[in-house]
């Protein structure tokens, strides 16, 4: 699936992303003055705590910028209740506002008192190319009120989901997002600067250091 351009990161994001960045380079710089001195510990307490809040000043506005796909900008929840209003059984059965909700994170869809179980399934897969999305099954076996429900979920689920994006736990069946295209080009991207960057400045630190 092809990620539109969506709204900017924000600063928060951007002052999180600059700090890990300097936090890598922190924590380069303060194994070289161990190695150099150990007995600096002022020097490597300050090379670890310095760059990683320089690093969120410097870069954290230029990150801010950065666009996220569009199909991140809207909450999940909203999303999924509105995809599966349709399967609305009424009053006392599976409802969207009873059996979907969220921890700020995760979906989750307790699939309990509910007749179209594949129907579900089949569009909750589809919020779950975007966001982690949890099927509350039970743990089924003759103890579990449905004690046919999760055999029923699990079997739906591995016929349309990857073994590597699902998870099978105690009472519940997790599928985990796809990562989007944009995302995966932007690690790539500040995979490759931080591997060429970290070691010229690891070695001209040590060089400074050996002084």
């Amino acid at each position: 699936m092809e990620d539109s351009v969506g709204e900017p990161v924000g600063l928060g994001m951007g002052f999180q992303a600059g700090g890990l960045i300097g936090l890598y380079l922190g924590f380069s710089l303060a194994t070289i003055s161990v190695l150099t001195d150990a007995e600096n510990i002022q020097r490597t307490v300050s090379l670890m705590c310095i760059p990683p809040f320089l690093f969120s000043l410097l870069l954290g506005p230029f990150l801010a910028r950065r666009k996220k796909p569009v199909i991140l900008t809207k909450e999940p929840l909203i999303e999924a209740r509105e995809r599966l209003s349709k399967f609305n059984e009424g009053q006392g059965k599976w409802r969207v506002l009873s059996h979907v909700s969220s921890d700020g994170v995760n979906l989750r869809i307790d699939m309990h008192n509910l007749e179209n179980i594949e129907g579900v399934v089949d569009a909750a897969l589809e919020i779950a190319e975007r966001t982690t999305v949890k099927f509350v099954v039970g743990r089924g076996n003759h103890k579990s009120s449905s004690p046919k429900l999760r055999n029923r979920v699990l079997a739906r689920v591995e016929d349309r989901v990857g073994v590597l994006r699902r998870t099978r736990k105690a009472k519940s069946i997790e599928v985990n997002p796809i990562k989007s295209s944009e995302y995966n080009d932007y690690q790539n991207k500040l995979n490759r600067i931080l591997l060429i960057l970290l070691p010229i400045v690891s070695f001209l630190a040590w060089l400074e250091m050996r002084n």
